[in-house]
C-alpha cells in the first residue's frame, strides 16, 4: 500500500519546522491538541476584533477596542509603589492615556519616545472622565502600520502560547498549502457556493468581520464537510471491507414465521413489517449482516428480533438474544417463549445463576442444535457455551455492549449476522457518526394498543395531593412508579432520599404496599424487590433510576418523577416509557422545583407536548451537545476539529450519501475525484480508511 502522498510531508512535519518555534514552545502547543503544522490549520479562530483605524478616540463609547494614530506627548512615573506608569497621548482631537503596571521605565521611553507618533490599539476604557487604554495590544510605529490587519483573528490558547505566536504559526502552515485535486462534487461544490480547499483555508482565518467565523460562513461549512465527508468514506469503506467478508446465506420459507404471527393477538404494525423484511432480505446475502434496530420506546422491537431469530430457526440455524440485566433476559424470555412455542421451537435462558446439572444439560442441548433460540446476559459469552450453528446475534442496547463483546460473540459462530436493538432514538446526523458503518431500520410507529401517557408538571409544594391521588389509584387496584430525585453529591443522600420517601409512602398507604429498589442493594435483592412488583404484590415501587430500560409491567399506569429538572430530557422520555403499556389511561406527572432554570423548563415543556423520541432527541441534541448525549466518554463519538454535529446536522446526512455514491461509482478510488479523496484521507488522518481499499 502506498504512504502519505508526498506533497503532504511539509504540513506533517515536526512545529520547530515553522519559523519562530522552538523545541520548547512546539511542546507548549501540544495544549492545543496541535502537534504539526497541518492541525494548526484546522485550529480556526473562535472570534475577530475589529482593527479598522479610526480618526480619533473623540466618539467611542467605552469599554471598546479601538485603533487611532497618535503622538506621545508625556510619560507620568508612578507616584508611590503598586501605581502605575501612565503615558499621555493625543490623536489631534482629544488626549487619552496609555496605562502600564509593573512597567520597565528604559523599555517604555524606547517604545513611546515624546514627540513621536504611534499607531496604538486596545482597549479604550473611561476613568475619571478620562479616556484610557491599560497595556495596550499593539504600539507601532506608522511605517509599520501594515502588520496589523483590518481584523485580528483571536484563537485559542494553552499556557506558553501567546496570540501572536498563533497567528505567526498559522501563516507559517498556510504558505505550505499543495496544490490538491477536488475531492469534493464538482456539482455539490457550486450549488453550495463552497470555495476550493486552499481557498476555504486562507478565508478562514482571515475573517473580514463577525459573520465570518459563523458555522454558516461558506469557507466553513465547507471545511466541516471536508471533515465529514472523510469520516463517511472510511465508514463506508469499512462497511464495503465487512461485506466482503464471507458471511453465510441465511433464508427461512416463512412457516415458522407465519405461526408466531397466528398466535398474536394483534396485527403487527407496517414498521415492524418493513424492519422483518429489510433484516430477512440482509441475513439471505452471502454478507454478514450489520445491522441496527432503532425504536422508540414501546415501538415493538423485541417482536421484530424474534421473527428475525425465528427466520435463523427456519434455515436450519440458532439464535442468540443478549441482554444488559437479568431482569431483562427474564422478561425477554416471559414475552417471547409462548411465541416461539407456538412455532415449535425451543427458547431457553442462560444467566449467571444457571450452575451445575441444569448448566450443563442446557449447554448439551445448545450444542446439539435442540435449543433453537437462547436469550442472555453476558454469561453467553463464556468459553464453554458452544453452539451447533449459530446464525444471528441480537444485542440489546447497544451502550452497554462493546464492538469488542460483540466481535467476541460473532466468533462464536461462522460469520454471524449481527442485529443491534437501541430504544434510545438518536437524532440522524449522530446515528451517522456512530453507526455509519451499520445499516439502520427505524420503527416509527407505535403497535396498536399503546395509549398516549397523559404527561403533566406539578409544583412539587402540591406532594402532598399527589399523594393523595396514590393513595386513591391504589385503592382502584392500580401501580405507580416513584423515581426520586439524582442527588449529585453522593451515593448515600440519593439513598437517603429514597429511603425517605418510601416511609413517606408507606405510612400513606400501608405496610407491605409499597417497594424500594436503589443502586445501593445487592443485585438479588434488587431483583426480588423488583419481582414483587411485577407479580403485583407491591403497588408502589420507590426507584432511584435502577428502573431499568424495558421493564415491562403493563398493570403499572402512573409515573411520579420528583424533581424532574434535574433529570436529562433522554431519561424522562425512557422513565415515562415504563408506564402506558396496559389496558388502562396513563399518567406520568413530572414533579419540579419552583422556580425552574430557563433550560429545565423548556425540557419539561417538551416532554408535556410530546411523545415522539426522534423530536425529543433532536432538542436535547440542541440543548447539551453531542457528547453529553451520549456520554462522552463511551460515546465512540469521532472528533472533528471544524464540523459541529449540532449546528450542522445536515452535513453529515449529505456526506453520507456523497460517499455512497462515490464508493459505488468508484469502489477502489481510481478515478481523478477517488485519488483525491485519498490525499483527503491521509489529510484527515483517516488512513485506516486507506488500508480498507479493496484490491482490484
Amino acid at each position: 500500500m502506498a504512504g502519505r502522498p508526498e506533497c503532504l510531508f511539509p504540513l506533517f512535519a515536526g512545529l520547530e519546522t515553522l519559523d519562530g518555534i522552538g523545541p520548547k514552545t512546539a511542546q507548549s502547543f501540544h495544549g492545543l491538541n496541535v502537534e504539526r503544522p497541518r492541525d494548526l490549520l484546522f485550529t480556526l479562530p473562535y472570534a475577530v476584533i475589529d482593527r479598522r483605524r479610526r480618526d480619533s478616540l473623540r466618539d467611542v463609547v467605552p469599554p471598546v477596542t479601538a485603533t487611532v494614530e497618535a503622538t506621545v506627548l508625556a510619560h507620568h512615573a508612578p507616584r508611590s509603589k503598586g501605581k502605575p506608569w501612565r503615558v499621555t497621548m493625543h490623536d489631534g482631537t482629544v488626549d487619552f492615556q496609555l496605562v502600564f503596571f509593573h512597567a520597565r521605565q528604559d523599555y517604555l521611553t524606547r517604545l513611546l519616545p515624546v514627540g513621536e507618533r504611534r499607531l496604538i490599539s486596545g482597549k479604550v476604557e473611561s476613568f475619571d472622565g478620562t479616556l484610557q487604554m491599560p497595556h495596550p495590544d499593539h504600539v507601532l510605529p506608522p511605517d509599520a502600520a501594515s502588520q496589523l490587519p483590518a481584523f485580528e483573528p483571536v484563537y485559542p490558547l494553552t499556557a506558553g502560547v501567546t496570540q501572536k505566536l498563533v497567528a505567526k504559526a498559522v501563516q507559517g502552515a498556510l504558505a505550505r498549502l499543495p496544490e490538491i485535486g477536488e475531492w469534493i462534487d464538482r456539482d455539490l461544490c457550486a450549488r453550495e457556493g463552497w470555495p476550493a480547499w486552499a481557498e476555504a483555508l486562507r478565508a478562514a482565518h482571515a475573517p473580514q468581520g463577525p459573520d465570518d467565523i459563523a458555522a454558516t460562513h461558506p469557507a466553513r461549512q465547507r471545511l466541516a464537510y471536508d471533515e465529514l465527508f472523510a469520516h463517511q468514506v472510511t465508514m463506508g469503506l469499512a462497511r464495503a471491507n465487512r461485506r466482503r467478508a464471507p458471511g453465510v446465506e441465511t433464508r427461512g420459507d416463512g412457516r415458522l414465521q407465519a405461526a408466531v404471527l397466528r398466535s398474536l393477538p394483534y396485527q403487527p404494525t407496517n414498521a415492524q413489517r418493513r424492519a422483518v423484511a429489510e433484516i430477512t432480505a440482509d441475513m439471505a446475502q452471502p454478507q454478514r449482516m450489520n445491522r441496527l434496530l432503532q425504536g422508540d420506546v414501546g415501538a415493538g422491537k423485541t417482536l421484530v428480533a424474534l421473527l428475525s431469530l425465528i427466520a435463523a430457526v427456519e434455515a436450519g440455524g440458532q439464535g442468540v438474544m443478549m441482554a444488559p440485566t437479568e431482569i431483562l433476559a427474564r422478561q425477554h424470555l416471559e414475552g417471547l417463549r409462548p411465541l416461539a412455542e407456538a412455532a415449535g421451537v425451543r427458547l431457553e435462558l442462560l444467566t449467571g445463576r444457571d450452575k451445575g446439572n441444569e448448566r450443563a444439560t442446557k449447554l448439551a442441548a445448545l450444542a446439539a442444535g435442540d435449543i433453537g433460540i437462547l436469550v442472555g446476559t453476558h454469561a453467553v459469552f463464556q468459553k464453554d457455551v458452544e453452539f451447533h450453528n449459530l446464525r444471528l446475534v441480537v444485542v440489546d442496547e447497544q451502550h452497554r455492549f462493546g464492538v469488542a463483546q460483540r466481535m467476541e460473540l460473532a466468533a462464536k459462530g461462522q460469520a454471524v449476522d449481527v442485529l443491534v436493538m437501541t430504544a434510545t432514538p438518536i437524532p440522524r446526523s449522530l446515528a451517522l457518526a456512530t453507526y455509519g458503518d451499520m445499516d439502520v431500520s427505524v420503527l416509527d410507529e407505535k403497535p396498536p394498543g399503546r395509549k398516549p401517557v397523559r404527561t403533566a408538571l406539578v409544583a412539587d409544594s402540591r406532594m402532598e395531593e399527589v399523594v393523595a391521588h396514590l393513595v386513591r389509584a391504589v385503592s382502584e387496584g392500580r401501580q405507580a412508579y416513584w423515581v426520586c430525585p439524582l442527588v449529585e453529591e453522593s451515593e448515600l443522600v440519593n439513598l437517603t432520599a429514597a429511603e425517605d420517601r418510601f416511609r413517606h409512602l408507606r405510612a400513606a398507604l400501608g405496610e407491605g404496599v409499597v417497594g424500594l429498589v436503589h443502586g445501593q442493594m445487592p443485585p438479588a435483592e434488587k431483583d426480588a424487590a423488583m419481582a414483587r412488583f411485577v407479580a403485583g404484590e407491591t403497588a408502589v415501587l420507590v426507584a432511584t433510576t435502577v428502573i431499568e430500560v424495558g421493564v415491562n409491567v403493563p398493570n403499572a399506569s402512573i409515573m411520579v418523577i420528583e424533581r424532574a429538572e434535574t433529570f436529562g430530557l433522554a431519561q424522562l422520555h425512557q422513565l415515562r416509557g415504563r408506564v402506558g403499556r396496559g389496558a388502562a389511561e396513563s399518567t406520568c406527572l413530572l414533579m419540579y422545583q419552583a422556580p425552574l432554570s430557563e433550560g429545565g423548563e423548556r425540557r419539561l415543556r417538551i416532554l408535556r407536548d410530546t411523545e415522539d423520541g426522534f423530536r425529543i432527541a433532536e432538542e436535547d441534541l440542541a440543548m447539551r451537545g453531542a457528547g453529553d448525549l451520549i456520554g462522552t466518554a463511551q460515546s465512540g463519538l469521532p472528533r472533528f476539529r471544524v464540523a459541529d454535529l449540532e449546528r450542522q446536522a445536515g452535513l453529515m446526512a449529505l456526506a453520507q450519501s456523497d460517499a455512497r455514491k462515490l464508493l459505488h461509482d468508484d469502489p477502489g478510488l481510481n478515478s481523478p475525484r477517488g485519488q483525491a479523496v485519498r490525499c483527503l484521507l491521509w489529510l484527515m488522518e483517516q488512513d485506516r480508511g486507506i488500508r480498507l481499499i479493496s484490491v482490484g
